[in-house]
């Protein structure tokens, strides 16, 4: 090929390992950007995401919670502590292990958490509308998809 050939060269495809890096970085940059999004009530990140996985069922006691979170114990003591006395959380003992404590959202952590819940989903409806062409949309809308069957497998 001679230096004025009007041929350009495509870059070469990028590999999985590539896209898997890409990927992961821009959904980890997403999910913290998401978490900085509230209603207004002002919790820390591990409450809010305590908060949401006690919403969602993930985990109902400390321990759980704090494997989850990939914590110590003693700062998942701390954080159910701080949303218990905002009123957010509650702590019952387990009828099947009455050694272990269950936390449980209060209704106010149910408004709390479903206010959350909004506020992210509103945030993130808005940005897409205000900063994505039509033509992104549809690449956004099928990339979820395949994140989706990703997920499942």
């Amino acid at each position: 090929m001679s230096e004025n050939s009007s041929e350009a060269i495509s870059p070469p495809a990028p590999s999985a390992l590539q896209v898997a890096l890409d990927t992961r970085v821009a959904i980890g940059r997403l999910i913290r950007r998401l978490r900085e999004v509230s209603d207004g009530q002002e919790l820390s990140a591990a409450q809010a995401s305590v908060l949401a996985r006690v919403g969602k069922g993930e985990a109902s006691s400390a321990s759980a919670l704090a494997a989850l979170e990939g914590v110590r114990p003693q700062s998942m003591a701390v954080t159910i502590s701080a949303l218990e006395d905002l009123g957010l959380v509650s702590r019952t003992q387990d009828p099947t292990d009455r050694r272990r404590q269950l936390v449980v959202l209060t209704d106010a952590g149910r408004d709390a958490e479903m206010g959350n819940r909004d506020a992210r989903h509103e945030w993130l409806a808005r940005t897409i509308e205000e900063a994505l062409t039509e033509q992104e949309l549809d690449v956004l809308h099928r990339a979820a998809e395949i994140i989706e069957n990703l997920a499942r497998r």
